[in-house]
Formats: structure tokens, C-alpha cells, sequence
């Protein structure tokens, strides 16, 4: 068995169940942190275990609230560095603001740079992260980043589901090489998407692009919001169509109205990972199935504190 005696891994509030998962195939409990609020609404934190020395891994999505669990892995990263930990790595199951990754109207900043210059700032030495929005996004920072990708984990579920006459689809065109990729694994041809966007979290239909006539189409992207788009793609592939439609996307950011709208769509399953963890209505519908990336994402912990080959995971 590997050395583990200097490796720790904490979580802030954002996904407690994930980082307890991650350590389990570790073999290593989770590390020991107290959090709570003062009356005002700041956040007061404690690291109650000794980490001098230590390789420090933080596991923490910056899902929703944004803003509050962001604040957390700065103060848990900071807290780390005073406290004398050898190397802290920031692992981000979900980037938040990645989609706000470049300055594409006037006056509007760069948020998805500024929280990477904030990670570095607050003394993370490596960042882990599962799917980013835009791959681009890893050149915001001055320190390694190890970008792991759920596609192992929807791959092996799909195949499971044995779909006759099975086409991926991709949601948009910038999505074609994230869709591309699967469909090599899956063997499956590829259909696309044409839309128009005229504001966030507004999309139109305009054309698919390839057959989709009896096929069984799965709609791959990196998250699902508010389901505007995702359910705009599904009514477009029925009425072409197609057989049944399954979506596979790595976050379930799931806002708003994204939970009534996927209960009442031609839907046939969501597929999701627990990189962001489900709640309320999202966690007992019917429609939706969440699966682990704790494996995965513990891999990449062991690989990068034994000083080993991440690459075999990147697939």
C-alpha cells in the first residue's frame, strides 16, 4: 500500500459527502476542520489537526452559493499556508464562474482569471480540477493544474444502458470536440446543434445538423444550468425524430426552474456526476442519475502525492 502518512485531505461545506468518498478510496480519514458563521454572516474557520509538512489537498466546488464556498477555499488555503503545510493542493470538482472566462462585451471583468489570481494569491501551490467550461481557463494560472475529465465515468454507465442505433449529440458548436471524444469511445456517430444564444441562459434551436430519425440520441456537455438549452435540444431531436433522448453532463448546476423543466420535458434520463452535490427536488427526481467521479478524483490525489503519472487519467 502507498505511503499516505503525509498526505491530508480536508473539505470545506460544499461537498462533504464527496470528500468523505474521495477518502474512503484513499484509506485515510477526512481532515479535521471547524466552520461555522458569525452573527454578521462571516466565516470563521479552524484547522483542529496538526499539517505541518503535510501534502494538503482541499476539496471544495465552488457550486452554489458561489460566493460563500469560493470564500471558504480561500480561508481553508490560507489557513494551510500559516500553518505550515508543505503543499496545498486546491481541488475544485466545480470551477465556478468559468463560463465568464474572456471580456466579450464593454466594462465586464475577466471573473473565471480573477478567482484563479485569488487561489494563487490566498497560497495554493496546484490546482485539481474535473471539466472546466474552457480548457483555456488553465492558463490563468501561474501554478500546475492537473484538469481531469468525468468522460471515463458517463462512458462506463451508457454502456450499460446497451442503446440500439445510439448518436451522440452536441448542444452547440463549441461542445463538437467534448461530444467528438465520446462518441469515439462509444463508437456512435455524431449529430450537432446549430443555435443562436441572444442573452445568458436564453438559447434558440435553429437546425440539427446530421440524422437523427430513429436514433437514440445522448446530449453530452459539461453542465446543465437552468435546462433552457438542454430541453430546446430535446424537443428538436424528437421532432426529428428520434427515439429517446438521454443527456450526459459532468455538473449539475441545476438552477431556477432546471428541476420542473427537466420533470415536464420528452426527457428520457439526465446523467450527472457528484461533483456538485444534488438537493431538494434535484436529488429525488426521477429523471436524474448522479454518479461518483470520487474515484477518479482520488487517483489524481494519490498520482500527484506519490509524484506519479496523472496522464492516464486525462482520458
Amino acid at each position: 500500500m502507498p505511503d499516505r502518512s503525509r498526505l491530508k485531505v480536508f473539505t470545506g461545506s460544499a461537498n462533504r459527502a464527496l470528500a468523505a468518498s474521495i477518502c474512503e478510496h484513499l484509506r485515510i480519514p477526512v481532515g479535521k476542520i471547524v466552520l461555522r458563521k458569525f452573527s454578521d454572516g462571516e466565516i470563521h474557520l479552524q484547522i483542529v489537526e496538526n499539517v505541518r509538512g503535510m501534502d494538503v489537498f482541499v476539496v471544495q466546488p465552488t457550486s452554489t452559493p458561489v460566493d460563500q464556498h469560493l470564500m471558504e477555499l480561500l480561508l481553508t488555503i490560507d489557513a494551510m499556508r500559516r500553518a505550515s503545510a508543505k503543499r496545498i493542493t486546491a481541488v475544485l470538482p466545480y470551477y465556478g464562474y468559468s463560463r465568464q472566462d474572456r471580456k466579450d462585451r464593454p466594462r465586464v471583468p475577466i471573473s473565471a482569471k480573477l478567482v484563479a489570481t485569488l487561489l494563487v494569491s490566498a497560497g495554493a501551490s496546484r490546482i485539481l480540477t474535473l471539466d472546466l467550461h474552457a480548457a483555456q481557463i488553465q492558463g490563468f494560472f501561474e501554478i500546475p493544474v492537473d484538469h481531469l475529465y468525468g468522460r471515463p465515468v458517463l462512458v462506463e454507465y451508457l454502456k450499460t444502458l446497451d442503446l440500439p442505433r445510439l448518436k451522440i449529440v452536441s448542444p452547440d458548436a463549441g461542445g463538437v470536440e467534448r461530444a467528438r471524444e465520446l462518441a469515439e469511445r462509444l463508437s456512435a456517430p455524431l449529430a450537432i446543434i446549430d443555435k443562436r444564444r441572444e442573452k445568458a441562459n436564453v438559447s434558440e434551436v435553429v437546425h440539427v445538423i446530421g440524422d437523427v430519425e430513429g436514433f437514440h440520441c445522448v446530449i453530452v456537455d459539461d453542465l446543465v444550468d437552468t435546462a433552457g438549452t438542454l430541453l430546446h435540444t430535446v424537443d428538436a431531436l424528437l421532432d426529428q425524430g428520434a427515439s429517446a433522448v438521454y443527456a450526459a453532463c459532468t455538473h449539475p448546476v441545476l438552477s431556477g426552474p432546471a428541476v420542473d423543466r427537466i420533470e415536464r420535458s420528452g426527457l428520457k434520463e439526465l446523467v450527472v456526476t457528484d461533483s456538485i452535490p444534488l438537493s431538494g427536488r434535484a436529488a429525488s427526481c426521477s429523471k436524474i442519475r448522479q454518479l461518483s467521479v470520487a474515484r477518479l478524483l482520488a487517483r489524481g490525489i494519490d498520482s500527484i502525492h506519490s509524484e506519479s503519472s496523472i496522464s492516464m487519467l486525462f482520458g
